[in-house]
């Protein structure tokens, strides 16, 4: 990075999204083969998946009103209740697979992206053998931080759905209910937003720092305070991209029967190219939005410290000790 330390706490959200432009452009090489390695099958299998989970699913559609327009008992309604049956074992089976593959591929990826930007940051010089090297060890951390931020957002989803039929039975009906509802929809998801990028950034903390898990968790609220909005701007704009190339493959591709099968192959290209580039610079950023939060707190990272625990000696992974951390006050 060409920009001091003391300075990136001034980063607002046009310049981090500058700044990781900037990371990507000048380190392109590295970014390149990270993408060729990781982002490209993480993007080809989500992609794929919506392609095959669609197909799957239409198809279980339409043999279900086949079954409803067949009598009961006959040989033709048992044989295709059993086709049925099959085809939903398949749908669920697609889906733990696909689940599966793609929390390696995303921690995989995360791990290495991390990497990378901690190196460029450090002026360390960085290879594709040396963080092929380190992500095997790192993404087991990153692991643990997702099991995590699992758990709570489930009991975060549990306490909200006990809320949401405490107000269906109690005063849904009622004038006051149909008011508050929104209200509370609106506390929900900013709830939800709050603890996704919490997980974000504990990520890039279970990479570059001694801690992981609900401890990482812990760091990044830390962290994120005083950053809050914009690290929430640049969730929100990440995830609705995000959002939006879905939809337009699913509609225009894989839905998209009026179009021709060239126009749809083209357009499959189109939302392939970005949707990994999205997903390489939305990492890219989250690693930016961190060392800026260090920054902004004044936690003054020792550039020669980090370079040391980016190490990889003796087959270990070494991250960043948190006596490698000094508490600073910058004279701006």
């Amino acid at each position: 990075m060409d920009i001091e330390q003391e300075e990136l706490q001034f980063l607002g959200f046009i310049g981090i999204i500058k700044e990781s432009f900037k990371i990507v452009y000048s380190w392109r090489k590295i970014f390149s083969q990270i993408t060729l390695a990781l982002i490209l099958p993480l993007t080809f299998i989500f992609l794929a998946h919506i392609e095959f989970s669609d197909f799957i699913f239409f198809k279980i559609l339409r043999n279900e009103e086949k079954l409803d327009r067949t009598r009961v008992g006959t040989p033709s309604y048992e044989k295709l209740s059993d086709v049925i049956s099959s085809e939903w074992i398949v749908f669920w089976l697609l889906k733990v697979a696909y689940f599966t593959i793609l929390l390696i591929f995303s921690l995989l990826s995360t791990s290495a992206v991390v990497y990378a930007v901690a190196c460029v940051y450090t002026a360390k010089p960085v290879t594709f053998r040396r963080i092929l090297s380190v992500v095997p060890k790192v993404w087991k951390r990153l692991m643990v931080t997702f099991i995590w931020t699992f758990i709570i957002v489930f009991c975060y989803n549990v306490i909200a759905i006990g809320v949401f039929i405490l107000w269906a039975f109690s005063i849904g009906s009622t004038t006051f209910g149909i008011v508050l509802l929104p209200f509370l929809l609106i506390i929900y998801l900013i709830g939800f937003v709050y603890l996704s990028v919490l997980w974000h950034l504990a990520s890039v903390v279970s990479v570059l720092e001694d801690m992981y898990g609900i401890q990482a968790m812990v760091k990044s609220k830390n962290l994120i305070k005083g950053k809050m909005g914009v690290a929430v701007a640049i969730f929100l704009v990440l995830n609705v991209s995000f959002f939006v190339i879905q939809m337009a493959f699913e509609n225009l591709v894989v839905l998209g029967f009026s179009l021709s099968g060239p126009s749809r192959f083209l357009l499959a290209i189109v939302f392939f190219l970005l949707l990994f580039k999205l997903i390489l610079f939305g990492l890219v950023i989250q690693t930016v939005i961190y060392f800026v939060c260090k920054s902004y707190h004044h936690e003054n990272i020792d550039k020669s410290s980090l370079s040391d625990h980016l190490e990889v000696y003796l087959g270990e992974y070494m991250p960043l000790k948190s006596k490698d951390v000094q508490m600073e006050q910058f004279e701006v």
